[in-house]
């Protein structure tokens, strides 16, 4: 990918290290444990803007009305609440999010359809507005360049620690923050994450740009398979730096950004003691590769192994042969930290302490010839432990 040779260079401030951009974090009691749950990040201008959003067939309502108001391109603000989804709730879900997108526009003195608005948590239950409102109000009134990190923290629900990350590259900044644990397989998104620049850029460039930078990134993730009603990636563009940016100078960055924050969702996945890196070459094409790929990071059979520290390549096999029914196993190889386990369709002998040290570590390479094409694809994923189990029999209550 262009740009991905450029030297970047690591600034603190997260979504608000770019010039015009002040964010805010607070609880409004939306959580039961008091924790922060609101947040609103705010640029000084009207923003070139773009999003990506979830393909799942029951969007949500913040994502319905972020989606409309991004149809020109351009935003001020994000209004963002966890311990509730807004998700499956008909009508009043719409009245809702609309009216956080008015709320917040009302204290930041900008229009309604300047605003995205975005929701995490448990899907099925109506949003306390009073709550809400009240949050909105409290967030702008304390809105600050320091703020990224209070903001970071509103937008967690089963996440262990905020995602934020920014830097800055030849006389412009990109930042971002995130959040995400579990429900990941994201198609076009994750599960929330908000990036800013001071770049000067064009909104349909922009949108251009974020849809190839997510497709290698944020949609090269998967936690448990699961793609969430909520999902989005929203970025603005505020142009102060006065750096005026073709989209392959601005690719590199926002590449570097993005497999950050994707990488630390994966590093926090619920219940995660390992981070999996899966690599498929010599597939027909990229699609298939990232299919094989996709099939082997959700096998749950493969990810209980890896959990175990086993190197039970015959279940990724298993999902290699059911993912591509006309998989040769002739050309098949499957190396895991390097070590060669089954070729050919028979298995090999691999030193035993070699292969614990390589499964033991907190950071597993799985790597897969198809023997087929130039095909190739990465996917990140983690292990399934006892904890993701007990975390999600227990989300709801």
């Amino acid at each position: 990918m262009k740009g991905e040779s450029m030297a970047f260079t690591e600034v603190e401030g997260g979504v608000c290290a770019p010039s015009g951009f002040m964010a805010a974090g607070v609880a409004c009691g939306l959580k039961e444990s008091g924790k922060p749950d609101l947040c609103v990040l705010h640029s000084e201008v009207v923003c070139a803007a773009a999003g990506v959003f979830t393909t799942n067939a029951f969007r949500a309502a913040p994502v319905v009305v972020s989606m409309e108001h991004l149809g020109e391109g351009r935003l001020r603000a994000v209004v963002a609440n966890s311990g509730n989804a807004n998700a499956w709730t008909g009508r009043r879900g719409l009245e809702d999010a609309r009216e956080m997108a008015e709320a917040a526009a009302g204290e930041l003195g900008i229009t309604a359809r300047e605003v995205a608005v975005a929701s995490t948590g448990v899907i099925g239950c109506y949003l306390d507005m009073e709550k809400v409102k009240r949050g909105i109000s409290q967030a702008a009134a304390s809105l600050s360049r320091e703020g990224a990190g209070q903001a970071a923290e509103a937008i967690m629900t089963t996440d262990t620690f905020p995602k934020q990350w920014s830097l800055e590259a030849d006389g412009f900044r990109v930042g971002g923050m995130a959040k995400g644990a579990g429900m990941i397989s994201p198609r076009l998104a994750t599960m929330l994450a908000f990036l800013t620049t001071d770049a000067l850029v064009e909104p349909g460039e922009l949108s251009n740009l974020l849809r190839r930078v997510a497709d290698r990134t944020f949609n090269r993730i998967t936690v448990d398979g699961c793609t969430s009603t909520n999902d989005m990636v929203v970025i603005m563009a505020s142009g102060l730096s006065g750096r005026r940016v073709r989209g392959e100078e601005l690719e590199g960055p926002l590449l570097a950004l993005c497999s950050r924050l994707a990488r630390l969702i994966v590093e926090d996945g619920e219940g995660a003691t390992r981070f999996v890196t899966i690599r498929v070459r010599e597939a027909a094409d990229d699609r298939e590769a990232e299919a094989a790929a996709r099939a082997v990071a959700d096998s749950p059979l493969v990810k209980t192994a890896l959990f175990g520290g086993d190197a039970n390549w015959g279940r990724v096999v298993q999902a290699l042969g059911a993912s591509l029914p006309d998989l040769d196993a002739a050309g098949v190889e499957v190396r895991f930290g390097g070590l060669a386990v089954a070729r050919g369709g028979e298995p090999l002998g691999v030193e035993e302490g070699a292969l614990r040290e390589v499964m033991s570590s907190p950071r597993v390479d799985l790597e897969i010839d198809l023997g087929r094409g130039g095909g190739e694809a990465e996917v990140w994923t983690c292990d399934l432990s006892y904890d993701y189990v007990r975390i999600n029999a227990e989300y709801h209550t």
